[in-house]
This record gives C-alpha cells, sequence and structure tokens, in this order.
C-alpha cells in the first residue's frame, strides 16, 4: 500500500488517481474541511481515509501494509504568518514520518518547494550538499520550513546517519491543473483568471515594479500537474534513485504567454490588464524562476515535459471548461 500525506490535495489527488489507475492500493492522510475538497477523491476506491492527527498513532498498526510514504502535506500558504504552526507541521512532523519510514525500512518520498530558492539570487540548482543550501534565503515562513528539513536531511546523511532505503526530496516549481480548486489565493493563474477569460473580460496580471522588467515579462517555470505525477511515478518505479531535485520544466516562461495561452484555449483574442502589486507582497514576489533540471535528467528520467499552451489548453478544454472539472 502506498500511503500519501495531503492525498486530498492538489497533487496528491492526481498522484492518487494515477496510482488507483495503475491498480495500485492507496491509502490517503488529509483534512478535507467544509468545501469542496472531498471532490478530489470522490471517484477513487481508496483503501484508508486518515486524520492527519491520527496519523502518528494509525503508523505502527499498519506498518506491515505499507510501502512507501509520499509525504506531500503541508501548509502551503506562501502568506501564512504563524510561523510556529508551519515549523509543527511542515518541518517537525517531516521528521518523524522520515524517521519512522527509516526505522521501519520504508521508501519515502516528500515534497519541498521552489520557495527554498528566496528570490533567485544564488540562482536554481538543486545542489544537495549541506554548503550549497546554507546560501539560500528563503522569503517566507512556508519555503523557511521547506528548506529547513531540506538542511535536516542532509545533514544526517552527511553524517552518516540511517535512512529510508530509497529516499526523494521534489522542490515543485509552479505548478498548476485539475484539483487545485479548493486552494483559494493559492490556485494558479489559469485556475483564478479561467472566470475572467470564460465570460470575456479582461484577464489582469500584476504590474511590474522594477524598470527592466515589462508589465507581464514576470518569469515563472509553470509545470503542469500531470507531469509532477509522471515523475513521482518514475520515482516509484525505479527504487535505486536518491536525491533532493528540482520538479519544473527548465523553461521559464512570461505571465503574459500564460494569460495568452489560456485566451487561445478558449479561441478568443487576447484581453489583458495590469493592476499594481499589492504593497504587501512586493518585498517577497518573485521576478523570474527556472529550475535546473540537469539532476533529474541525470538521473533516468527522460521524458519531455508539457508545454505552456498544450498544458494550458488540456487543463482549460478538459477540465475547467467541464462541468465536472476535477481528475
Amino acid at each position: 500500500m502506498i500511503l500519501i500525506t495531503g492525498g486530498a490535495g492538489f497533487i496528491g489527488s492526481n498522484l492518487a488517481a494515477a496510482l488507483c489507475e495503475r491498480g495500485e492500493r492507496v491509502a490517503v492522510c488529509d483534512r478535507l474541511g467544509q468545501g469542496n475538497k472531498w471532490r478530489n477523491l470522490a471517484k477513487l476506491p481508496l483503501r484508508e481515509l486518515i486524520a492527519p492527527e491520527q496519523l502518528l498513532e494509525w503508523l505502527p498498526r499498519h506498518a506491515a501494509a505499507i510501502d512507501t510514504l509520499i509525504h506531500l502535506g503541508a501548509i502551503t500558504s506562501t502568506t501564512e504568518a504563524d510561523a510556529d504552526l508551519i515549523i509543527d507541521v511542515n518541518f517537525r512532523l517531516s521528521q518523524a514520518l522520515w524517521r519512522w519510514c527509516t526505522q521501519r525500512g520504508k521508501r519515502f518520498l516528500y515534497a519541498s518547494s521552489a520557495a527554498t530558492y528566496g528570490g533567485g539570487e544564488q540562482g536554481f540548482e538543486d545542489d544537495p550538499a549541506p554548503q550549497a543550501l546554507a546560501q539560500l534565503r528563503p522569503l517566507n515562513p512556508y519555503g523557511w520550513s521547506k528548506h529547513l528539513f531540506d538542511r535536516w536531511v542532509a545533514q544526517e546523511l552527511e553524517e552518516g546517519a540511517a535512512r529510508p532505503p530509497q529516499w526523494v526530496g521534489l522542490k515543485f516549481f509552479n505548478v498548476y491543473g485539475p484539483n487545485e480548486y479548493h486552494k483559494g489565493g493559492m490556485r494558479s493563474v489559469v485556475a483564478q483568471k479561467y472566470p475572467l477569460a470564460a465570460n470575456n473580460t479582461a484577464v489582469t496580471l500584476f504590474r511590474s515594479h522594477r524598470a527592466a522588467v515589462p508589465d507581464g515579462g514576470q518569469q515563472r517555470d509553470f509545470i503542469y500537474v500531470r507531469d509532477c505525477v509522471d515523475v513521482l511515478t518514475w520515482l516509484l518505479e525505479h527504487g535505486q534513485v536518491n536525491g533532493l531535485f528540482n520538479l519544473g520544466t527548465g523553461q521559464a516562461r512570461r505571465f503574459e504567454e500564460l494569460a495568452r495561452a489560456l485566451w487561445s484555449a478558449l479561441e478568443r483574442p487576447a484581453r489583458i490588464e495590469y493592476v499594481d502589486t499589492p504593497p504587501d507582497l512586493r518585498a517577497q514576489y518573485q521576478y523570474f524562476t527556472q529550475a535546473r533540471m540537469e539532476r533529474l535528467r541525470q538521473a533516468g528520467y527522460n521524458r519531455p515535459f508539457t508545454s505552456l499552451e498544450d498544458g494550458v489548453r488540456d487543463y482549460v478544454q478538459r477540465y475547467l471548461s467541464q462541468p465536472d472539472a476535477y481528475r
């Protein structure tokens, strides 16, 4: 059985769906809340659905059935201000699950984040060495909590401590795709702007506040969630692969290009307007991200990544525009 923490979330539910389609036995640990997050799992034949507060008690009783723990559960909001809560969920729980997998001989795959790179001044090289990680400066508590766990793992390995039989950390870049609807303001730009474009209303993007960057010229490495799932399932098939890896496409694209891809998917002329970036976001706003993907390629992953235009078209036409937008 494969246990996915955060399995009702965005990436987690897409992964759970893919694994169920392959005939895997899947258990999910997550909270569903009072909204429609439950719909992310509604089509899946899950073996277990565990409340997060019961996880550490549940694990010992089901250890024999579990082969792999994929730890995607986290507080992911980059604007969450309660740093103590973030550390409890994103760092201390991750430590506990790493130790449990180590003691029980279970494979452990976990979500890190491109937010660990901060403003990108040190580049986007997924060097796992403690000395390289020490140079990074995340811009918010979320990014720091992910970075803190990456550094803890690196120290454990450098000191020769025991580790899970397979361990992989993935620094997810800007993921978009179906089942992100519960994320509110943390949804991808595609999901947030689709209702505007569908109503033939101008799509709004943040104005640039740097002279060298034109409005709409801010860049991100946008990756379709289907590609993230492909990488995760490939890792499950290649248990000899260990390490900390970026997970993006390796190609930064402008927000203007993203908006134009959205309009193109709807087969309408593009209408784009620019608004000021809120002052409270400007200090931690990233103007450029682009994953270095050499390490994952060198590990053996050779599948192509979906282009921005193809990914947005698939998302809009197969999901966002349909009565049932869930995978």
